[in-house]
């Protein structure tokens, strides 16, 4: 087989027509490489509706490439693994370049940096070139990141969104912001109340069609004892598909997305979030078309700015900021503990089996639907998590194993730093640990547990509560010095002023944390 010019990499979540990768293709000369592979699908235990959605984007945009007069290479995984032309990305590209032998190696900046040195070594080892090109999926690309962060004491937030912004001109004024504020926070932390969250329209489902079924049938032959399961498939695989996902979030749900995006209810999987962040990260939606389709709808007069802020906020300011700080901390981001944590996740995180009402809602979220929204992902599994004491890089393999819309670039920054403080404050200036008392407040899940929110001891306190007041006794030395923590350690030092209210607490905690270590449901 004659030699070709270009083999061009595209991966699982790239699927992008407008790739950079595919800038200057030319059909008579290059192909593309595509590969299913048995280590992307096992290097954590991943939910059976992430594989099925990954593999099956992945095959309707090879055919929607070949439709357009690509020539695709493309490694499928089959229920036989004997069929499998190697492990991993390495393997099964080797043999593509030893059939095909390009001159060169193209692709777009991944979002994985094991992927990416997997890929590099693999040119290595064949003397090929292997040129990455920039994302331009994304508003900020790396060297626009690296030079905000420049000199800067601290990376926050609010600085880079507000940066972002001004660049972009969304949602501005001139030089300020619309609305007079840059964010409408105060006005979007609203409960649902006594009488709950009322009839929510549902998210636009999608009927699984052939390739779908194919790839779900592999799935199950292949990967049968991983969590979750394929039923109740309906996400979107395709571009058309995401974009009447958009569609129906901005035309039924934003409006109430501001005020309600941190409520919580049981049995409410999705409240008035869009779903559409998987759909974002496997590149199938660009992040600009939902922007834009939020600010057209705050101009038109049909949604409020608090929401259309809030929405902007999450993939203009949050989404950005993350990728550019696992870029510019990798790779020793991955390693960082600054809590010293050590448990491992908690065997209920697998299967959902726990009497606490909050924990085991927000489990059954995520085992039916490989899905929880940020609020149930920070404070309610995260929350517990922190209050614990699992390993942060434990927690991030769990996450990437669980949800549908996690990569590595998003991941591991809002799993290990974000949720689980590992990185000792770079993305958030304070553990985002809390009492029984929050999840009172927001949600009607204490209502209906057997445990106590209000109780730190004794045979109904609330675990939450209980290693909350433990998690601020055993860290409260490295939280000395943090103002947005002198509140919950003074109130702390209340509690401590009580020594045989205290030693229950620890010892209650203590054996809350081997239970958890031992694998023990609670």
């Amino acid at each position: 087989m004659a030699s070709i010019r270009n083999l061009v990499i595209v991966l699982g979540d790239q699927l992008d027509m407008t790739l950079s990768a595919l800038d200057d293709f030319d059909p008579a000369q290059d192909a593309i490489w595509m590969a299913e592979n048995e280590t992307e699908a096992t290097h954590v235990w991943c939910h059976h509706k992430r594989l099925v959605l990954f593999f099956s984007a992945m095959r309707h945009h090879r055919d929607a490439l070949i439709d357009r007069g690509f020539e695709v290479i493309y490694h499928a995984l089959t229920p036989d693994r004997r069929r499998d032309s190697g492990r991993d990305f390495g393997e099964i590209l080797s043999a593509r370049i030893n059939e095909r032998r390009p001159q060169r190696l193209v692709m777009t900046e991944c979002g994985d940096l094991r992927v990416h040195r997997l890929l590099d070594a693999t040119a290595r080892a064949h003397d090929i070139a292997l040129q990455v090109r920039p994302d331009r999926h994304f508003y900020c690309d790396l060297d626009t990141f690296e030079e905000w962060a420049a000199g800067r004491d601290g990376l926050v937030l609010e600085y880079f969104y507000r940066m972002m912004r001004r660049r972009h001109d969304v949602l501005m004024d001139g030089d300020e912001p619309e609305g007079g504020a840059w964010n409408f926070d105060k006005d979007n932390r609203e409960s649902f109340g006594r009488d709950g969250p009322g009839d929510i329209p549902a998210p636009r489902q999608f009927r699984p069609d052939e390739i779908t079924h194919d790839v779900a049938d592999m799935v199950a032959a292949r990967y049968a004892e991983h969590p979750g399961a394929y039923e109740g498939f309906d996400l979107p695989v395709t571009r058309q598909e995401a974009r009447a996902a958009l569609r129906d979030f901005i035309d039924h749900r934003l409006s109430r997305f501001g005020p309600y995006q941190d409520a919580l209810w049981t049995d409410l999987h999705y409240g008035y979030h869009s779903r559409l962040s998987a759909a974002l990260n496997l590149h199938l939606l660009d992040p600009r078309e939902c922007v834009d389709a939020a600010v057209a709808a705050y101009r038109d007069g049909t949604v409020a700015l608090n929401s259309v802020e809030g929405f902007v906020r999450q993939i203009l300011g949050w989404r950005e900021f993350v990728r550019g700080v696992y870029w510019q901390q990798m790779p020793g981001y991955a390693q960082r503990n600054a809590l010293r944590a050590d448990l491992p996740v908690p065997a209920f995180y697998w299967d959902g089996d726990t009497d606490m009402a909050c924990v085991g809602d927000a489990m059954g979220n995520v085992l039916a639907n490989g899905y929880a929204h940020h609020i149930q992902r920070l404070m309610i599994l995260g929350l517990f998590a922190l209050n614990a004491g699992v390993h942060p890089h434990a927690f991030h393999d769990w996450h990437m194993a669980m949800y549908l819309d996690a990569i590595d670039w998003v991941s591991l920054p809002n799993a290990l730093g974000m949720s689980q403080f590992g990185d000792g404050g770079l993305l958030g200036t304070k553990p985002y640990c809390a009492s029984g008392n929050y999840v009172n407040k927001m949600s009607n899940y204490c209502k209906n547990c057997r445990f106590d929110h209000r109780q730190a001891t004794g045979d109904k306190a609330c675990p939450v509560t209980t290693l909350y007041w433990d998690f601020l006794d055993r860290n409260a030395k490295t939280f000395e010095g943090n103002h947005r923590m002198v509140f919950q350690l003074k109130n702390l030092e209340k509690k401590r002023a009580d020594e045989p209210l205290m030693s229950a607490i620890r010892d209650q905690a203590s054996n809350l944390r081997q239970r958890i270590a031992d694998g023990e449901r609670i």
